[in-house]
Protein backbone atom coordinates (compact mmCIF):
# COMPACT_ATOMS: atom_id res chain seq x y z
CA UNK A 1 0.00 0.00 0.00
CA UNK A 2 1.37 3.64 -0.82
CA UNK A 3 1.61 5.69 2.03
CA UNK A 4 0.68 9.23 1.91
CA UNK A 5 2.76 11.95 2.73
CA UNK A 6 1.82 13.60 5.93
CA UNK A 7 1.48 17.43 4.66
CA UNK A 8 1.07 19.00 7.96
CA UNK A 9 4.41 17.39 9.10
CA UNK A 10 6.24 19.12 6.60
CA UNK A 11 5.08 22.07 7.28
CA UNK A 12 5.64 21.75 11.33
CA UNK A 13 9.39 20.83 9.61
CA UNK A 14 9.32 24.44 8.01
CA UNK A 15 7.80 26.23 11.26
CA UNK A 16 10.34 24.42 13.86
CA UNK A 17 13.51 24.28 11.73
CA UNK A 18 15.56 26.70 13.80
CA UNK A 19 13.76 25.40 17.52
CA UNK A 20 15.15 22.24 16.67
CA UNK A 21 18.61 23.37 17.19
CA UNK A 22 19.56 26.84 17.84
CA UNK A 23 22.99 26.70 18.32
CA UNK A 24 25.40 25.94 15.14
CA UNK A 25 27.91 23.26 15.44
CA UNK A 26 31.10 25.27 16.21
CA UNK A 27 33.59 22.13 14.81
CA UNK A 28 31.64 23.19 11.19
CA UNK A 29 34.58 23.56 8.35
CA UNK A 30 33.01 27.07 7.64
CA UNK A 31 32.75 28.63 11.29
CA UNK A 32 36.77 27.09 11.86
CA UNK A 33 37.65 28.52 8.40
CA UNK A 34 35.89 32.16 9.63
CA UNK A 35 38.72 32.17 12.19
CA UNK A 36 41.22 31.05 10.32
CA UNK A 37 41.33 34.35 8.28
CA UNK A 38 42.06 38.13 9.82
CA UNK A 39 38.69 39.62 8.76
CA UNK A 40 39.15 42.73 10.98
CA UNK A 41 43.16 43.57 9.96
CA UNK A 42 41.87 42.86 6.40
CA UNK A 43 38.96 45.10 6.24
CA UNK A 44 41.05 47.85 8.07
CA UNK A 45 43.58 47.91 5.48
CA UNK A 46 41.16 47.55 2.10
CA UNK A 47 38.37 49.94 3.28
CA UNK A 48 39.92 53.13 1.57
CA UNK A 49 38.87 50.94 -2.03
CA UNK A 50 35.90 52.13 -1.49
CA UNK A 51 34.32 55.13 -1.66
CA UNK A 52 32.72 57.67 1.33
CA UNK A 53 30.32 58.87 -0.80
CA UNK A 54 27.29 57.66 -2.81
CA UNK A 55 25.13 54.15 -1.85
CA UNK A 56 27.07 51.93 0.76
CA UNK A 57 28.46 49.40 -0.87
CA UNK A 58 29.22 45.45 0.76
CA UNK A 59 31.15 44.84 3.61
CA UNK A 60 34.86 43.69 2.52
CA UNK A 61 34.50 40.46 4.03
CA UNK A 62 31.56 39.30 2.24
CA UNK A 63 33.09 40.38 -1.16
CA UNK A 64 35.89 37.90 -0.45
CA UNK A 65 34.39 35.56 1.75
CA UNK A 66 31.72 34.97 -2.00
CA UNK A 67 34.80 34.74 -3.95
CA UNK A 68 36.52 32.15 -1.46
CA UNK A 69 33.24 30.36 -1.26
CA UNK A 70 32.65 30.31 -5.25
CA UNK A 71 36.32 28.72 -5.72
CA UNK A 72 36.18 26.47 -2.85
CA UNK A 73 33.04 24.42 -4.09
CA UNK A 74 33.41 25.41 -7.85
CA UNK A 75 30.25 27.01 -8.09
CA UNK A 76 28.92 29.46 -10.81
CA UNK A 77 27.96 33.07 -9.35
CA UNK A 78 24.52 31.94 -9.43
CA UNK A 79 24.97 28.85 -8.03
CA UNK A 80 26.98 30.77 -5.02
CA UNK A 81 24.53 33.13 -4.44
CA UNK A 82 21.95 30.80 -4.02
CA UNK A 83 24.10 28.36 -1.36
CA UNK A 84 24.75 31.13 0.94
CA UNK A 85 20.95 32.17 0.81
CA UNK A 86 19.99 28.40 1.93
CA UNK A 87 23.45 27.82 3.90
CA UNK A 88 23.33 29.35 7.80
CA UNK A 89 27.03 27.86 7.89
CA UNK A 90 28.00 30.26 4.43
CA UNK A 91 26.34 33.49 5.87
CA UNK A 92 28.06 32.87 9.08
CA UNK A 93 31.47 32.90 7.05
CA UNK A 94 30.96 36.08 5.65
CA UNK A 95 29.70 37.75 8.81
CA UNK A 96 26.25 37.56 9.13
CA UNK A 97 25.19 38.15 12.44
CA UNK A 98 21.34 36.23 11.95
CA UNK A 99 20.10 34.03 9.55
CA UNK A 100 18.36 35.93 6.50
CA UNK A 101 16.66 34.31 3.39
CA UNK A 102 17.53 37.51 1.75
CA UNK A 103 20.01 37.61 -1.32
CA UNK A 104 23.20 39.07 -0.32
CA UNK A 105 24.29 40.53 -3.39
CA UNK A 106 23.11 40.04 -7.31
CA UNK A 107 24.95 37.64 -9.21
CA UNK A 108 26.86 40.03 -11.07
CA UNK A 109 28.51 41.63 -8.63
CA UNK A 110 30.87 38.89 -8.02
CA UNK A 111 32.55 39.70 -11.37
CA UNK A 112 32.55 43.86 -10.22
CA UNK A 113 34.20 42.02 -7.18
CA UNK A 114 37.14 40.24 -8.58
CA UNK A 115 37.64 43.22 -11.05
CA UNK A 116 37.64 45.48 -7.72
CA UNK A 117 39.96 43.26 -6.20
CA UNK A 118 43.13 42.48 -8.12
CA UNK A 119 45.95 40.09 -7.94
CA UNK A 120 47.85 42.05 -5.87
CA UNK A 121 45.44 43.19 -3.31
CA UNK A 122 44.67 39.40 -3.09
CA UNK A 123 48.42 38.47 -3.05
CA UNK A 124 48.32 40.58 0.01
CA UNK A 125 45.54 39.39 1.82
CA UNK A 126 47.10 35.90 0.98
CA UNK A 127 50.16 37.21 2.73
CA UNK A 128 47.98 38.36 6.14
CA UNK A 129 46.68 34.90 5.90
CA UNK A 130 49.71 32.81 6.17
CA UNK A 131 50.97 34.70 8.62
CA UNK A 132 47.60 35.05 10.90
CA UNK A 133 47.33 31.47 9.73
CA UNK A 134 50.98 30.14 10.99
CA UNK A 135 51.58 32.41 13.87
CA UNK A 136 55.10 33.68 11.25
CA UNK A 137 56.17 37.54 11.72
CA UNK A 138 56.58 38.96 8.95
CA UNK A 139 59.98 40.54 7.77
CA UNK A 140 58.15 43.58 6.41
CA UNK A 141 58.37 47.50 7.74
CA UNK A 142 55.33 48.64 6.33
CA UNK A 143 51.90 47.29 5.97
CA UNK A 144 50.87 49.66 3.32
CA UNK A 145 53.63 48.24 1.46
CA UNK A 146 52.21 45.11 -1.22
CA UNK A 147 54.24 42.54 -0.93
CA UNK A 148 55.13 40.47 -3.89
CA UNK A 149 57.59 40.69 -6.70
CA UNK A 150 57.75 44.46 -7.40
CA UNK A 151 59.18 45.37 -4.00
CA UNK A 152 62.18 42.94 -3.64
CA UNK A 153 64.77 43.97 -6.60
CA UNK A 154 67.70 44.86 -6.62
CA UNK A 155 70.02 45.57 -3.38
CA UNK A 156 68.05 46.87 -0.19
CA UNK A 157 69.58 47.70 3.48
CA UNK A 158 68.45 44.51 4.92
CA UNK A 159 71.30 42.92 2.64
CA UNK A 160 73.66 44.80 4.18
CA UNK A 161 73.33 44.24 7.68
CA UNK A 162 74.93 41.34 9.31
CA UNK A 163 74.44 38.13 8.29
CA UNK A 164 71.08 35.95 9.59
CA UNK A 165 70.79 32.71 9.87
CA UNK A 166 69.21 31.19 6.98
CA UNK A 167 66.17 29.29 7.59
CA UNK A 168 63.32 27.32 6.19
CA UNK A 169 63.51 25.55 2.82
CA UNK A 170 62.03 27.01 -0.55
CA UNK A 171 60.25 25.55 -3.32
CA UNK A 172 59.97 26.91 -6.73
CA UNK A 173 58.08 26.17 -9.67
CA UNK A 174 56.11 27.66 -12.82
CA UNK A 175 53.17 26.38 -14.30
CA UNK A 176 50.28 27.81 -17.27
CA UNK A 177 46.79 28.13 -16.67
CA UNK A 178 45.02 27.34 -19.94
CA UNK A 179 42.31 30.14 -20.72
CA UNK A 180 38.80 28.83 -22.28
CA UNK A 181 39.46 29.33 -25.93
CA UNK A 182 39.32 26.54 -28.77
CA UNK A 183 43.29 25.60 -30.00
CA UNK A 184 44.01 28.31 -32.41
CA UNK A 185 44.47 28.13 -36.02
CA UNK A 186 45.38 30.94 -38.49
CA UNK A 187 42.36 29.68 -40.88
CA UNK A 188 39.90 29.71 -37.59
CA UNK A 189 41.17 32.94 -36.53
CA UNK A 190 40.71 34.60 -40.15
CA UNK A 191 37.33 32.87 -40.55
CA UNK A 192 36.01 34.44 -37.13
CA UNK A 193 37.16 37.59 -37.83
CA UNK A 194 35.71 37.60 -41.51
CA UNK A 195 32.28 36.94 -39.69
CA UNK A 196 32.41 40.16 -37.25
CA UNK A 197 33.52 41.77 -39.79
CA UNK A 198 30.50 41.54 -41.66
CA UNK A 199 28.33 41.86 -38.45
CA UNK A 200 30.29 45.29 -38.53
CA UNK A 201 29.12 45.86 -41.81
CA UNK A 202 25.74 45.16 -41.29
CA UNK A 203 25.75 47.41 -38.22
CA UNK A 204 26.91 50.56 -39.98
CA UNK A 205 24.73 49.85 -42.70
CA UNK A 206 21.70 49.55 -40.76
CA UNK A 207 21.03 54.01 -40.95
CA UNK A 208 21.34 53.63 -44.79
CA UNK A 209 18.87 51.35 -45.58
CA UNK A 210 16.84 52.33 -48.71
CA UNK A 211 19.15 54.91 -49.25
CA UNK A 212 22.54 53.51 -50.35
CA UNK A 213 23.42 49.98 -51.76
CA UNK A 214 25.06 47.67 -49.09
CA UNK A 215 28.73 46.67 -50.38
CA UNK A 216 28.83 43.14 -51.00
CA UNK A 217 31.12 41.16 -48.96
CA UNK A 218 30.87 37.42 -50.35
CA UNK A 219 29.76 35.63 -47.27
CA UNK A 220 28.55 33.02 -48.77
CA UNK A 221 30.98 31.91 -50.94
CA UNK A 222 33.65 32.91 -47.90
CA UNK A 223 31.66 30.54 -45.81
CA UNK A 224 31.53 27.22 -48.42
CA UNK A 225 35.32 27.18 -48.77
CA UNK A 226 35.65 27.48 -44.97
CA UNK A 227 33.79 24.87 -44.73
CA UNK A 228 35.46 22.92 -47.94
CA UNK A 229 38.74 23.20 -46.35
CA UNK A 230 37.74 22.58 -42.50
CA UNK A 231 35.68 18.78 -43.36
CA UNK A 232 39.01 17.69 -44.80
CA UNK A 233 40.84 15.40 -42.50
CA UNK A 234 44.39 16.22 -42.32
CA UNK A 235 44.70 19.15 -44.91
CA UNK A 236 48.00 19.80 -46.73
CA UNK A 237 50.68 22.47 -47.02
CA UNK A 238 49.06 23.90 -49.86
CA UNK A 239 45.63 23.49 -48.77
CA UNK A 240 46.04 25.40 -45.51
CA UNK A 241 47.59 28.29 -47.52
CA UNK A 242 45.64 28.98 -50.25
CA UNK A 243 42.75 28.69 -47.58
CA UNK A 244 45.09 31.33 -45.70
CA UNK A 245 45.23 33.28 -48.77
CA UNK A 246 41.37 33.44 -49.49
CA UNK A 247 40.35 33.95 -45.69
CA UNK A 248 43.06 37.26 -45.73
CA UNK A 249 41.62 38.47 -49.05
CA UNK A 250 38.19 38.34 -47.67
CA UNK A 251 38.91 39.78 -44.29
CA UNK A 252 40.61 42.85 -46.27
CA UNK A 253 37.82 43.30 -48.19
CA UNK A 254 36.02 43.77 -45.65
CA UNK A 255 37.70 46.22 -43.47
CA UNK A 256 38.02 48.43 -46.57
CA UNK A 257 34.78 48.65 -46.93
CA UNK A 258 34.38 49.04 -43.02
CA UNK A 259 36.48 52.13 -43.88
CA UNK A 260 34.38 53.68 -46.25
CA UNK A 261 31.36 53.04 -44.26
CA UNK A 262 33.33 54.68 -41.30
CA UNK A 263 33.22 57.97 -43.23
CA UNK A 264 29.30 58.19 -43.80
CA UNK A 265 28.31 56.47 -40.91
CA UNK A 266 29.77 56.88 -37.46
CA UNK A 267 31.98 54.06 -35.86
CA UNK A 268 30.65 55.60 -32.83
CA UNK A 269 27.30 53.86 -33.22
CA UNK A 270 29.06 50.31 -32.85
CA UNK A 271 28.42 48.20 -29.61
CA UNK A 272 31.36 48.99 -27.62
CA UNK A 273 32.64 45.12 -27.63
CA UNK A 274 32.35 44.96 -31.08
CA UNK A 275 34.28 48.12 -31.37
CA UNK A 276 37.32 46.52 -29.55
CA UNK A 277 37.13 43.38 -31.68
CA UNK A 278 37.15 45.83 -34.49
CA UNK A 279 40.81 46.86 -32.60
CA UNK A 280 42.07 43.64 -32.49
CA UNK A 281 41.11 42.20 -35.97
CA UNK A 282 43.18 45.17 -37.73
CA UNK A 283 46.40 43.78 -35.40
CA UNK A 284 45.57 40.51 -36.29
CA UNK A 285 45.00 40.61 -40.45
CA UNK A 286 48.41 42.60 -40.35
CA UNK A 287 49.68 39.77 -38.11
CA UNK A 288 48.28 37.08 -40.16
CA UNK A 289 49.47 38.82 -43.59
CA UNK A 290 52.79 39.56 -42.32
CA UNK A 291 53.16 35.72 -41.99
CA UNK A 292 51.45 34.69 -44.90
CA UNK A 293 54.24 37.22 -46.99
CA UNK A 294 57.05 36.51 -45.25
CA UNK A 295 56.03 32.30 -45.37
CA UNK A 296 56.48 32.47 -41.36
CA UNK A 297 55.08 31.02 -38.27
CA UNK A 298 55.82 33.22 -35.38
CA UNK A 299 55.51 37.01 -34.57
CA UNK A 300 55.62 39.02 -31.56
CA UNK A 301 52.51 39.38 -29.58
CA UNK A 302 51.15 37.08 -31.66
CA UNK A 303 46.93 36.82 -31.09
CA UNK A 304 45.25 33.64 -30.62
CA UNK A 305 42.11 34.69 -29.69
CA UNK A 306 39.81 37.63 -30.78
CA UNK A 307 37.73 37.54 -27.98
CA UNK A 308 40.91 37.14 -25.47
CA UNK A 309 43.57 39.43 -27.24
CA UNK A 310 45.83 39.20 -23.85
CA UNK A 311 46.46 35.61 -24.55
CA UNK A 312 49.35 34.55 -25.65
CA UNK A 313 51.24 31.28 -26.57
CA UNK A 314 53.24 29.86 -23.89
CA UNK A 315 55.64 27.11 -24.92
CA UNK A 316 56.05 24.38 -22.35
CA UNK A 317 57.31 21.37 -24.05
CA UNK A 318 55.21 18.64 -22.33
CA UNK A 319 54.04 15.51 -23.67
CA UNK A 320 50.40 16.24 -23.77
CA UNK A 321 50.61 19.72 -24.94
CA UNK A 322 53.66 21.18 -26.25
CA UNK A 323 51.61 24.68 -26.31
CA UNK A 324 49.65 26.10 -24.10
CA UNK A 325 47.10 29.05 -24.13
CA UNK A 326 46.78 31.51 -20.97
CA UNK A 327 48.33 32.76 -17.86
CA UNK A 328 52.02 31.62 -16.83
CA UNK A 329 52.59 31.50 -12.87
CA UNK A 330 55.39 30.85 -10.68
CA UNK A 331 54.36 30.19 -7.31
CA UNK A 332 56.38 29.33 -3.92
CA UNK A 333 55.61 26.58 -1.44
CA UNK A 334 57.10 27.41 2.22
CA UNK A 335 55.85 24.96 5.37
CA UNK A 336 52.86 23.79 3.12
CA UNK A 337 51.82 27.50 2.11
CA UNK A 338 51.46 28.75 -1.39
CA UNK A 339 52.66 32.13 -2.35
CA UNK A 340 52.49 33.43 -5.63
CA UNK A 341 55.41 35.24 -7.37
CA UNK A 342 54.92 36.08 -10.84
CA UNK A 343 52.18 36.04 -13.36
CA UNK A 344 52.16 37.19 -16.50
CA UNK A 345 50.16 36.39 -19.93
CA UNK A 346 53.15 36.53 -21.88
CA UNK A 347 56.20 34.02 -21.70
CA UNK A 348 58.96 34.09 -19.79
CA UNK A 349 62.07 32.69 -18.51
CA UNK A 350 61.23 31.15 -14.45
CA UNK A 351 65.03 30.86 -14.19
CA UNK A 352 65.84 34.85 -13.90
CA UNK A 353 62.88 35.02 -11.30
CA UNK A 354 64.64 32.57 -8.41
CA UNK A 355 66.56 35.98 -7.19
CA UNK A 356 63.26 38.21 -6.47
CA UNK A 357 61.74 35.08 -5.29
CA UNK A 358 64.64 34.89 -2.93
CA UNK A 359 64.03 38.31 -1.77
CA UNK A 360 60.18 37.75 -1.17
CA UNK A 361 61.33 34.94 0.96
CA UNK A 362 63.64 37.63 2.91
CA UNK A 363 60.99 39.98 3.36
CA UNK A 364 58.31 37.52 4.54
CA UNK A 365 60.41 36.12 6.97
CA UNK A 366 63.41 38.28 7.68
CA UNK A 367 66.29 35.80 6.66
CA UNK A 368 67.01 33.62 3.57
CA UNK A 369 65.98 30.12 3.21
CA UNK A 370 68.22 27.50 3.94
CA UNK A 371 67.43 25.31 0.94
CA UNK A 372 65.93 25.97 -2.00
CA UNK A 373 64.22 23.03 -4.17
CA UNK A 374 63.60 23.63 -7.73
CA UNK A 375 63.96 21.41 -11.22
CA UNK A 376 66.76 21.89 -13.74
CA UNK A 377 65.92 25.15 -15.80
CA UNK A 378 66.76 26.79 -12.82
CA UNK A 379 70.14 25.22 -11.58
CA UNK A 380 72.30 27.69 -13.91
CA UNK A 381 75.37 29.43 -13.25
CA UNK A 382 74.06 32.28 -12.39
CA UNK A 383 71.21 31.40 -9.90
CA UNK A 384 74.15 29.28 -8.31
CA UNK A 385 76.43 31.64 -7.82
CA UNK A 386 73.77 33.85 -6.38
CA UNK A 387 72.74 30.88 -3.51
CA UNK A 388 76.27 30.35 -2.99
CA UNK A 389 77.00 34.04 -2.24
CA UNK A 390 74.29 34.08 0.63
CA UNK A 391 74.75 30.84 1.96
CA UNK A 392 71.48 29.07 0.22
CA UNK A 393 72.24 25.26 -0.45
CA UNK A 394 70.18 24.50 -3.70
CA UNK A 395 69.70 20.88 -4.93
CA UNK A 396 70.66 18.92 -7.40
CA UNK A 397 74.07 17.29 -8.77
CA UNK A 398 76.75 19.79 -9.47
CA UNK A 399 77.66 21.34 -12.75
CA UNK A 400 80.24 19.49 -15.08
CA UNK A 401 80.80 15.62 -15.37
CA UNK A 402 79.29 13.72 -13.18
CA UNK A 403 82.42 11.74 -10.53
CA UNK A 404 82.82 8.48 -11.12
CA UNK A 405 82.65 7.50 -7.62
CA UNK A 406 79.46 9.76 -6.26
CA UNK A 407 78.91 9.22 -2.27
CA UNK A 408 75.81 7.18 -1.37
CA UNK A 409 74.78 10.49 1.05
CA UNK A 410 75.11 12.74 -2.20
CA UNK A 411 72.85 10.02 -4.29
CA UNK A 412 70.64 10.04 -0.87
CA UNK A 413 70.24 13.76 -0.55
CA UNK A 414 69.32 14.42 -4.11
CA UNK A 415 66.18 11.55 -3.81
CA UNK A 416 65.17 13.32 -0.96
CA UNK A 417 65.29 16.62 -2.59
CA UNK A 418 63.50 15.37 -5.46
CA UNK A 419 60.83 14.21 -2.89
CA UNK A 420 60.59 17.42 -1.55
CA UNK A 421 60.13 19.33 -4.37
CA UNK A 422 57.31 17.22 -5.23
CA UNK A 423 55.04 19.58 -2.52
CA UNK A 424 55.20 22.08 -5.26
CA UNK A 425 53.87 19.81 -7.66
CA UNK A 426 50.87 18.59 -5.80
CA UNK A 427 49.84 22.10 -5.68
CA UNK A 428 49.33 22.75 -8.95
CA UNK A 429 47.30 19.24 -9.20
CA UNK A 430 44.93 20.34 -6.85
CA UNK A 431 44.97 23.79 -7.99
CA UNK A 432 44.28 22.48 -11.74
CA UNK A 433 42.04 19.18 -10.67
CA UNK A 434 40.72 20.54 -7.28
CA UNK A 435 39.54 24.22 -7.40
CA UNK A 436 39.34 24.61 -11.18
CA UNK A 437 42.90 26.37 -12.67
CA UNK A 438 43.12 23.19 -15.49
CA UNK A 439 40.34 26.00 -17.60
CA UNK A 440 40.07 29.20 -16.66
CA UNK A 441 36.36 30.50 -17.42
CA UNK A 442 36.84 34.50 -16.81
CA UNK A 443 37.54 36.41 -20.03
CA UNK A 444 39.28 39.69 -18.95
CA UNK A 445 42.87 39.55 -17.55
CA UNK A 446 42.22 41.65 -14.53
CA UNK A 447 39.66 38.88 -13.61
CA UNK A 448 41.48 35.91 -14.57
CA UNK A 449 44.88 37.17 -12.80
CA UNK A 450 42.39 37.93 -9.75
CA UNK A 451 41.00 34.18 -9.90
CA UNK A 452 44.53 32.79 -10.10
CA UNK A 453 45.36 34.70 -6.82
CA UNK A 454 42.22 33.25 -5.02
CA UNK A 455 43.08 29.82 -5.61
CA UNK A 456 46.27 30.61 -3.79
CA UNK A 457 44.22 31.67 -1.06
CA UNK A 458 41.65 28.54 -0.95
CA UNK A 459 44.81 26.30 -1.19
CA UNK A 460 46.03 28.08 1.99
CA UNK A 461 42.91 27.92 3.47
CA UNK A 462 42.58 23.84 2.93
CA UNK A 463 46.28 23.45 4.12
CA UNK A 464 45.60 25.41 7.84
CA UNK A 465 41.93 23.44 7.94
CA UNK A 466 44.15 19.93 7.90
CA UNK A 467 46.62 21.50 10.25
CA UNK A 468 43.87 22.41 12.42
CA UNK A 469 41.47 18.89 12.30
CA UNK A 470 44.35 16.46 11.76
CA UNK A 471 46.32 17.25 15.02
CA UNK A 472 42.49 16.48 16.80
CA UNK A 473 42.17 13.41 14.91
CA UNK A 474 45.31 11.54 15.41
CA UNK A 475 44.86 12.27 19.11
CA UNK A 476 41.33 10.71 19.30
CA UNK A 477 43.17 7.84 17.54
CA UNK A 478 45.97 7.52 19.74
CA UNK A 479 43.81 7.49 23.03
CA UNK A 480 41.18 5.06 21.52
CA UNK A 481 44.59 3.19 21.39
CA UNK A 482 45.58 3.41 24.37
CA UNK A 483 42.28 2.47 25.95
CA UNK A 484 42.06 -0.86 24.00
CA UNK A 485 45.80 -1.83 25.20
CA UNK A 486 44.71 -0.93 28.67
CA UNK A 487 41.64 -3.14 28.36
Amino acid sequence: MLKKPDNKAQLSFFNNFFDCNRQLDPNNRWIVLSKLVPWDKIEEKYKKLFSDVGAPGKAIRIAVGALIIKERLGLTDEETREQIIENPYLQYFLGYDQYTTQPPFDQSSLTRFRKRFTAEVMNDINEMICQYGTGKSSGKKDDDDPPGPSNTGGETDDMQSPQVENKGTLILDATCVPADIHYPTDVTLLNDARELTEQIIDKLHEPMIGKQKKPRDYRQKARKQFLAFIKKKKPGKTDIRRTIRQQLGYVGRNLKTIGKLAEVSDLGHLPRALYKKLLVIQELYRQQRYMYVNKVHKIDDRIVSIHQPHIRPIVRGKANAAVEFGAKISISVVDGMTYLETLSFNNYAESKYLEQSVMAYKKRFGCFPETILVDQIYRNRENRGFCKKYGIRINGPRLGRPLVNSSPDEKMENRIDEGMRNQVEGKFGEAKRRFGLQRLLTRLPETSACLIAINCIVMNLEQLLRNFIYPFFYVRISVSFLCFAVL
